[in-house]
């Protein structure tokens, strides 16, 4: 077998996402996944057939949506296979390196061992803004630079001006990559207004998060006519579900936004309750300032806490093994009830399990 497998695969660590990583309970806060559940079905019966390979009435909601034209708009099996399908299309392996900046997705990183490309790694500061100086050190030959906006796990934004003196630092032949998975939730900060200021600006979207369609595997990726119609190259033929489809159409008419805007409303004022309530908890030594359906979180003893709350049926995500976040805890921001329930856990605590 191990002849088989390519060295760079052989040594593979998989992306461990919250399912994955199995762990159950009754009250799950670690996948960043709306608390409500979208009523919306699929009601038709024409699955003998194979689906669009892009969707005409899906594009056309989304265009509406996001405010980009139809031709620089490609749909996609969620945000994830944007990133796969950019840095496949792009970059040959062992040759090209991506540029990424941790603590952030983990996806940059895993996409890139997939295909053996090599990696610049620049971490974030202790501030949590991207590190300029060297940065620019070391841009020079990179193919891609991915930018979580607003980051994940941090929850914060990168200044805007800064990531505009990188775009425009870079030659013609780096690509500059927004994921904005979680822009919904402060959308006047997306970058969508710069996509006919620079060619090489490719902007990631999704329906998994303000939507509430995590199971549905659907995504966005937008840029300019050209990179488009590269990426369709790539792309397998049949991406797009007609349930998939079907679903995301109806998500995308007036009413069902207006419920989504609800809910982003909703989350932020649970947001501010939970913080708020957090504030009062002693052994909680800081809690950073978020513009996601998320915190993070500094605890005295993570590890300690993170078996606690699992002890007591609440699941968070565990973000103490990344880089600067020792101690680290992120917690998805469920319904009032779910926030309530995680205050009177966090309450009773006495230092042991």
């Amino acid at each position: 077998m191990k002849r088989l497998i390519p060295k760079h695969i052989s040594i593979l660590k998989p992306y461990q996402s919250a399912r994955r990583i199995g762990i159950q309970g009754r009250i799950y806060l670690n996948a960043n996944e709306s608390p409500w559940i979208n009523n919306i079905q699929y009601k038709f019966n024409n699955l003998n057939r194979y689906p669009e390979f892009q969707p005409y009435k899906l594009l056309k909601k989304y265009s509406l949506y996001s405010g980009v034209p139809i031709n620089q708009i490609l749909i996609t099996r969620g945000a994830d296979e944007g990133i796969e399908i950019i840095t496949r299309t792009f970059c040959e392996s062992n040759i090209d390196k991506i540029m990424f900046f941790p603590p952030t997705y983990d996806m940059y990183n895993v996409i890139a061992n997939i295909f053996n490309i090599k990696k610049i790694i620049i971490p974030i500061l202790s501030n949590f803004q991207l590190d300029i100086k060297n940065i620019k050190k070391k841009i020079n030959n990179v193919k891609i630079i991915y930018i979580c906006y607003p980051n994940n796990p941090t929850g914060n934004f990168f200044s805007r001006n800064k990531i505009i003196r990188i775009i425009n630092s870079v030659s013609k032949t780096t690509l500059i990559v927004i994921d904005e998975a979680y822009i919904d939730f402060s959308i006047k900060y997306s970058f969508v207004s710069e996509l006919n200021n620079f060619d090489n600006l490719i902007i990631l979207r999704t329906l998994s998060k303000s939507f509430g369609l995590s199971a549905i595997r659907c995504g966005f990726v937008l840029s300019n006519v050209k990179i488009i119609k590269i990426l369709k190259k790539v792309l397998a033929p049949y991406p797009i579900s007609i349930p998939v489809s079907d679903i995301a159409i109806q998500s995308l008419c007036s009413q069902n936004i207006f419920l989504m805007q609800k809910n982003i409303l909703r989350i932020l004022k649970n947001k501010k309750f939970l913080i708020d309530q957090l504030k009062k908890i002693s052994y909680i030594k800081n809690i950073f300032h978020s513009e996601a359906n998320f915190i993070l979180i500094k605890f005295a003893e993570s590890k300690t806490i993170f078996k606690y709350l699992i002890s007591k049926g609440i699941i968070v995500r565990d973000q103490s093994h990344n880089l600067g976040l020792k101690n680290c805890l992120r917690i998805s921001i469920g319904t009032i009830h779910e926030c309530q329930e995680l205050i009177n856990v966090l309450s009773i605590y006495k230092g042991k399990i």
